[in-house]
């Protein structure tokens, strides 16, 4: 039985690889796609989900917007420089689009689908999670309609890649992470510290980019990941080559999760994310019930705070050769 899918991405390679991964994989339906501002701007990563589709074949999917700014930090601008102008390291190679978006919002279309499918929808959200608060402002029903969310962001326990403890997509919105933590769906969060122990190895993409020179998405994929993993080599002061590179992939990881649950080590407790501050966009997980101790006294660390799950550990050999035999026959 397959899973069905929504995918709230802001594409990018690593939503890209997600979005490559759920097309090929039999045990996951994708019913849609919404999109939000993340490491490129809200019309470019449409443009971009757009974009996958038509080199996937896809063009049957909605592709629906979503939000413009994070809920109270006002105007978005993206930082190009590790992902280039498009967020695809300004790959040229495919033609004009055919189509546009879907008429309905991303929110409006998120909570569509979990009226018409109830308790049967995945949401897998690969970026800021200010389309998914904004769904929950039109339907406050939405916790128990979703079948579950799966974050891809986040960390746990490692040093963050915006400041020592957070992570882009929670700090691109914490209010709007802090309120879907807080809502009571059924959420997985897949954070920094498990999706860096399983990246994928750049010389496998490169050698899965070669079998098949005229195919547009695999070049597209292989070009993204040179551009990311050189401009990441600079940064570093390293001559390119000089450590044989990879690439992160925690959206895929999140579906990977969905497949294979065995794959992870979880922990349970109440989250929160830091608003402001130095610690803005942090992830909190109250870790005292599995060590059998009584809530936090503090005001927000209540009995009334709903659950999560975090993952903290996962097979990273199995995830990858899931991920590899899923991506290799891609056409």
């Amino acid at each position: 039985m397959s899973h069905k899918l929504i995918l709230d991405i802001d594409p990018g390679l690593d939503d890209a690889l997600a979005l490559a991964f759920a097309h090929a994989h039999r045990g996951l339906a994708l019913q849609a796609i919404t999109t939000s501002f993340g490491r490129v701007a809200l019309p470019q990563a449409t443009r971009n989900a757009l974009r996958l589709c038509a080199l996937l074949g896809r063009d049957e999917l909605p592709v629906c917007e979503g939000v413009v700014t994070p809920t109270r930090k006002g105007e978005w601008l993206p930082d190009p420089g590790l992902h280039g102008q498009d967020g695809l390291g300004d790959w040229t190679g495919d033609g004009p689009l055919q189509r546009g978006t879907d008429p309905r919002s991303a929110a409006r279309c998120i909570v569509q689908l979990a009226l018409a499918h109830p308790g049967e929808i995945t949401l897998m959200c690969g970026g800021p999670l200010s389309n998914l608060v904004q769904a929950l402002r039109l339907e406050p029903r939405l916790p128990q309609l979703l079948k579950q969310v799966v974050v891809a962001g986040g960390c746990l326990d490692a040093p963050g890649d915006v400041s020592p403890g957070a992570e882009f997509n929670l700090w691109s919105d914490p209010h709007a992470a802090d309120a879907v933590l807080g809502a009571g769906f059924q959420l997985t969060v897949l954070g920094l510290n498990v999706s860096r122990t399983a990246p994928l190895p750049l010389d496998w993409l490169e050698h899965w980019a070669a079998q098949e020179p005229s195919n547009p998405m695999r070049q597209l994929l292989w070009h993204a990941a040179r551009h990311q993993s050189q401009v990441q080599a600079e940064e570093a002061g390293l001559a390119e080559g000089a450590v044989r590179p990879a690439i992160a992939i925690a959206g895929v990881l999140g579906l990977v999760w969905l497949l294979h649950t065995e794959l992870f080590r979880l922990v349970h407790g109440p989250a929160r994310v830091a608003h402001d501050g130095l610690a803005e966009g942090q992830l909190l997980l109250d870790r005292h019930a599995d060590l059998g101790l009584p809530p936090y006294p503090q005001p927000g660390w209540g009995t009334d705070q709903p659950a999560v799950r975090a993952a903290i550990h996962l097979d990273a050999a199995a995830c990858l050769d899931l991920v590899q035999q899923t991506l290799a026959p891609l056409s």
